[in-house]
Formats: structure tokens, sequence, C-alpha cells
């Protein structure tokens, strides 16, 4: 394949932070961005070239979107994969719908590790209050019920302890589809983003550490502190899960690291993800530059790290401490034009070299 040449025109779907510094990324390499999205004035918005304001399922926005850009990728994976078939039919798409119907979908991510022989939590299908019953009988307690689609950031999800109530759970789910998972006993919650590119090339940025506060990212340190056995493994399986969803742009995966140094797949996305945010002061190519580099048929860049790195988000109100953020020295902060702080929300973040 020909690569894009600069001066065309990336579609992004969805306009949140991530889309926000892919375009900033973009710009630096010489590309143009157009978001669609159904939010005004969102943070990718901001800084693009031009942006279309519609609801997903908006066909004829759609077409005229595609009609308007040379390739199409993604910020965020809660996108309708129908949206993504139609654009297919004008324009590439990277990466593709069926990625995305992978992605989405907890039970449909774990067994698509278990046939590549990678580890997962033990699970069960859920769709029933007696699937429920007969599921945590067979994993054992403590479990976890989450949702199939949709949850993130500890959303979407009920722990059951030993005596807890089925019934109560499956309510707090609201009969969506669900899926009992085991809980693990881990050491570390790490993560690996892999870049694959048109021509299947595929290069894994270094395994980091992901620490939670209220089960949202807080803090990710790169690398992480994990024997080479583990940092190896982790790689490639992010390699593998790349390759054999035939991802172009992408892919991050998260994990645990248990105590006999098994390392057990635990989600995925298809797109930029927060515990790479590092990687824009951290290594010569950014996580950002990296999928621009991917969907428009570059070279993949170099990813090992200049330095050791700290990464903290700005959540809810930890946003107005910017003016003493901006006056570090030591501190490289990003903020992503949100015009309201509410709790839970990423404000932004900031990263620090550890020279």
């Amino acid at each position: 394949m020909t690569a894009l040449p600069p001066g065309s025109t990336i579609g992004m779907m969805g306009g949140g932070q991530l889309g926000r510094m892919t375009a900033l990324a973009a710009a630096e390499l010489g590309y143009r961005v157009h978001v669609f999205t159904p939010e005004t004035d969102s943070p990718c918005a901001q800084v693009c070239d031009k942006a279309t304001v519609a609801d997903y399922s908006d066909t004829a926005a759609l077409d005229a979107f595609a009609r308007a850009v040379d390739v199409v990728t993604l910020e965020f994976e809660n996108l309708p994969a129908d949206a993504l078939d139609r654009l297919t039919k004008t324009k590439p798409v990277r990466p593709s719908a069926s990625v995305l119907r992978v992605a989405q979908d907890r039970l449909l991510e774990k067994e698509f590790c278990r046939r590549l022989g990678i580890g997962t939590a033990p699970y069960r299908q859920v769709d029933s209050l007696a699937d429920l019953g007969r599921a945590a009988a067979e994993i054992g307690r403590p479990v976890v019920l989450k949702t199939r689609r949709l949850g993130y950031d500890g959303k979407g999800q009920v722990k059951l302890a030993a005596g807890a109530p089925l019934d109560a759970a499956l309510e707090a789910l609201k009969g969506a589809p669900a899926i009992l998972e085991g809980f693990i006993d881990f050491v570390l919650e790490v993560s690996v983003i892999a870049a694959r590119a048109v021509d299947g090339s595929v290069l894994a940025y270094p395994v980091v550490e992901n620490r939670h506060e209220n089960h949202i990212l807080a803090t990710t340190i790169a690398p992480a502190a994990v024997s080479p056995k583990v940092a190896a493994e982790a790689r490639r399986i992010a390699t593998a899960l790349a390759e054999a969803l035939d991802v172009v742009g992408l892919l991050a995966v998260e994990m645990f690291v248990t105590r006999d140094e098994r390392v057990l797949v635990n989600e995925l996305a298809p797109r930029p993800h927060n515990s790479g945010h590092w990687t824009i002061e951290g290594c010569p190519t950014s996580q950002f530059a990296q999928l621009v580099r991917a969907v428009t048929g570059l070279p993949l860049g170099a990813v090992e790290p200049f330095t050791p790195a700290e990464m903290r988000n700005l959540i809810g109100d930890a946003v107005h401490d910017w003016p003493r953020l901006v006056a570090e020295p030591a501190a490289h902060l990003h903020l992503y034009g949100k015009a309201e702080a509410r709790p839970g929300r990423k404000m932004g973040h900031v990263t620090r070299l550890k020279r």
C-alpha cells in the first residue's frame, strides 16, 4: 500500500480526549483530522480541521463524512459497529468493525483469548438468575458480575462475596446480558499497547503498571516492575492478539499478573489507551503518533522509552491544581478542554519523567 500523503484527512470517530491527542499528533505529521461526534464543543473538535456533529445512527451524516475523509479510525470502542460497516463501503476503516465487535463484548473477548490459548479469569455467560446461580457455584466466590457491553471505569459490575444475594446483583445490571468472572488475586494490573501497521508489522510498547482509585485509572508507572519473563509474556500476548484480530491501528491489552507470574487478560481496547499517555514525552513515538502512522500506511515508529515515567490522571476537581502543575519544571501537563469538572471525569493528566 502507498501511504497517505501529508495533507490527507483522517476521519476520527469519537470526540473525546483520545481523539484530541491523536489529532494533535496528526497535525505534527501534516495530516488533517475531521471528527464525527454527537457532542458539541468536544475535546477533539476543539483542535480539528472539521467536525461533524451528528448521532452515530445518522446514515446521511455518516455517508457525507466518509466522502470527506481518506481513512477512518476511532478513539473509543463503544460505537455502533454497524456505523463502521457503513463507512467501510466508502473508505478504509482501521481498525475494522469486526475488531470492534469482539472488543465491545467481554464474553467474546474472553472466548477469543481462550481460542488462542491465552489465559483469562474463569468466566461463564449469564442470561438468567438460574445461570448466575450455576456459574457462582462452579467458579466459587468471590466473583464479579459484569455487563457484557458498555461498562468502563467500574460501571456495570457488581462484586459478589460469599452470601451476597444473587438476585439483587442481577437486578443492578437492569437485565443487560452479563458475564460472571472469577476474582483474581493479582499482584499487579498491567497493560501493553501493541501497534500493527497495514503491512502486518507489529511493535509493542513496554509493559506498564496501572493503579486504580475508585475503579478509575489513577496512575501509570512505566515500565512496570515485573520480571523479564512476565514482561516478555505480556508483550507476546498483546502482539498475538493484535495479529489474530487483524488490527490495523492500536490494541491496548489490560492484564493481571498473579503471584505465580501468570499473565491473564482482563480487557481489550482497539484504540489509544489511558495507560499510554506517558508515551507522549517518554517514547520516540507516542501512542497517538503511532496510531496516525498505522492507519495512514506510514512505517511504525520506535517504541522503546527514553527513560522511566509516571503518569497521573487529573480526575474531577484535581484539575483545579493546574496552576501549580504548569509551574512545576518536571511536570508535563495536558488538559483536555472539558468545561465542567465532574466527579470521576478525566479532565487531564500530568507526566513526570524519571531521569
